[in-house]
């Protein structure tokens, strides 16, 4: 055993025990190397699909209170004074 591994166990269905130690057979490698490599792929998976969530900039995050004001990018500008 790896000095960093930790040791589990689980129960396996024989039917999938079985199936699972001939799949390691017809790719030439050990039983424990094919579950790992299932687990790795499994886990790097569900890391790719979940989609980082995002803030809608489409409806305001906090309703205005009062009345509207409709202005313009370029009268923001004009009311403004920038150095």
């Amino acid at each position: 055993m790896e000095p960093n591994a930790i040791r589990t166990s689980i129960d396996l269905p024989r039917d999938l025990h079985r199936r699972v130690h001939e799949a390691a057979a017809r790719k030439g490698c050990s039983a424990r190397k094919l579950i790992l490599a299932g687990i790795e792929r499994v886990v790097e998976e569900a890391k790719v699909s979940r989609p980082r969530r995002r803030l809608s900039l489409d409806q305001p995050l906090i309703r205005p209170a009062g009345r509207r004001i409709r202005i313009t990018n370029e009268e923001a500008y004009e009311l403004i004074e920038l150095p």
